[in-house]
């Protein structure tokens, strides 16, 4: 069968012929229609993800969505290893297979998937977000983090703050305020510290680094009359590290926690995109889209285009 095969660690994959697996009793045999290229799937080909198994060569990609060979669609994750999403065929264990809901078409369930589900376990399993709590989402600009604004809105969010470089886009999010990430460390404290002062119940951050910090930081001098906050770390996009001062957890309420696979078990993360299809459509989640055909794996794999997100088809059914 063809596959988007990745031969070494840091390798682009290459699209060749990959043995067709072969399912067991308790697993499912997919025919893949689509499967998208997110930062998760770049980071195990490339053996950087905490979660890469180091083995090689195997094939590309972490979910998608394809046909049972009954026939029903579903969207399905987590292949058996060396298979993956980005493939003709893949096989799976049945427990992590969903039915998808009617109208919800290939391209955009697949897409929608892997950055919709980072904010909806992160709200839903870590902070736990309640109706008529206040959420900023750090690095609301790029994929996921245009969707933790829309589902924060889903979830009764009273307000929501989003911070990101690209201020066009920024202010088009629909946010009740916005911060630009400058370069001033104290003029981006001060304007965390504003906003912290009139209580953020939960953050979704997808940045990390100097941001996360001075977030943090801030969060810790607004002062003990500020509500708790739960602090949800998510990506890293502008760092993997930062410096945080031991003071800033003891003289604080802050929550510090994370949201992936390993803090939340895969049931869970499953049962949360479970949950993120079916309000997809009657919500109005909206997720730009760019498919393309699996044979031209290669080239589409360096595009980071973070207004689109790219799925790779396989003969779409």
């Amino acid at each position: 069968m063809k596959a988007a095969i990745v031969r070494g660690a840091g390798q682009t994959p290459v699209y060749g012929d990959f043995a067709a697996p072969v399912p067991s009793a308790e697993e499912n045999r997919i025919r893949v229609a689509a499967a998208a290229l997110s930062h998760l799937v770049k980071g195990r080909a490339a053996g950087t993800h905490y979660s890469s198994q180091g083995r090689f060569p195997f094939v590309a990609g972490i979910d998608g969505v394809g046909r049972l060979d009954d026939g029903r669609r579903v969207y399905f994750v987590m292949p058996k290893a060396p298979n993956g999403s980005m493939a003709e065929e893949t096989v799976v264990p049945a427990a992590q297979c969903l039915s998808l809901p009617d109208g919800l078409d290939d391209v955009t369930a697949a897409a929608i998937a892997n950055p919709g589900m980072s904010s909806w376990a992160a709200f839903a399993e870590r902070a736990r977000l309640k109706a008529g709590e206040t959420v900023l989402v750090n690095g609301a600009t790029g994929i996921s983090g245009r969707l933790a604004v829309q589902i924060a809105r889903h979830f009764g969010a009273k307000k929501i703050i989003a911070t990101g470089r690209n201020v066009d886009v920024l202010n088009a999010l629909g946010a009740d305020a916005t911060i630009p990430l400058v370069e001033d460390e104290q003029a981006l404290e001060n304007s965390f510290k504003e906003q912290l002062a009139q209580g953020v119940d939960v953050v979704i951050d997808y940045l990390w680094g100097k941001s996360a910090q001075s977030l943090l930081i801030a969060g810790a001098k607004a002062g003990a009359d500020t509500v708790p906050i739960r602090f949800v770390q998510v990506g890293s996009m502008s760092g993997s590290d930062i410096t945080l001062p031991a003071a800033v957890l003891r003289s604080s309420a802050i929550e510090l926690m994370g949201s992936g696979i390993g803090s939340v078990s895969l049931s869970r993360l499953i049962s949360c995109i479970g949950e993120l299809f079916q309000a997809t459509l009657p919500a109005g989640f909206t997720i730009a889209a760019k498919p393309v055909p699996l044979s031209d794996v290669e080239a589409a794999w360096s595009d980071d285009d973070s207004a689109r997100r790219i799925v790779f088809t396989v003969g779409l059914r």
